[in-house]
């Protein structure tokens, strides 16, 4: 399962590194530098807006607006390095679900999400059993079972099982090297990102009904079936 987070902001430098941060979690990021382009992707429901307050057409305060206005249960964070007090009242008027002044911690941002993703969203994430191809994962005793017999339990390690279930969180979208290690092993794994190539080629032995798709240049993707 993976969310989707828009970003709006026009300083360049920021939203680069904001996406990238936000990329890391896994989630389906789409960044905007103005609001006449978020405007039109209003439609798309993301699951979470990130909105400047201060852009170069419409400001964070009109978006939100017209977000709130078609999707009233859609969560919007500002962000803004203008007068913090003003600002916080005047988004929270508006139906914002939280505040961040500049400059702040990409991080800070990342755990802020989290939290309103498990207050509006918390049941998403509690699936037990989920189908793919010829299997049956469960999430909750850790283990993959052939649909066809359930007695038979496919052995995996658990960071096979954790890079399995951080695929079909994610799947349909290209995974960097990078982000699978940041998510399967930890932010504090300083090792080689080839790592990833050896348990993804151990996954698809075990798992031949898996889909794993090579992306050159970039890292993997799982096909959705």
């Amino acid at each position: 399962m993976s969310y989707k987070v828009y970003l709006v902001e026009d300083d360049k430098s920021l939203n680069k590194i904001l996406t990238s941060y936000l990329k890391n979690e896994g989630w389906d990021v789409k960044s905007f530098q103005n609001g006449l382009s978020a405007k039109d992707a209003i439609d798309e429901k993301p699951d979470i807006w990130i909105l400047d307050i201060m852009l170069p057409d419409i400001d964070g305060f009109e978006l939100i607006n017209i977000i709130k206005d078609k999707y009233p249960d859609k969560p919007v964070i500002f962000i803004s390095a203008r007068d913090q007090d003003l600002d916080r009242i005047t988004g929270l008027e508006k139906g914002s679900d939280d505040y961040i002044a500049k400059p702040f911690s990409p991080r800070e941002l990342v755990i802020r999400i989290k939290k309103i993703f498990t207050r509006i969203y918390g049941n998403k994430e509690k699936r037990q059993n989920i189908e793919y191809s010829e299997y049956v994962i469960d999430l909750t005793g850790r283990v993959v079972k052939k649909k066809d017999d359930p007695e038979e339990i496919v052995d995996l390690t658990s960071r096979e099982f954790d890079l399995l279930k951080y695929f079909v969180d994610n799947i349909s979208h290209a995974l960097t090297r990078e982000q699978i290690l940041n998510n399967v092993w930890g932010m504090d794994y300083y090792g080689s990102d080839r790592v990833v190539d050896d348990l993804i080629r151990r996954l698809r032995k075990k798992l031949p009904g898996l889909k794993i798709d090579t992306i050159y240049g970039h890292g993997y993707r799982l096909v959705e079936k």
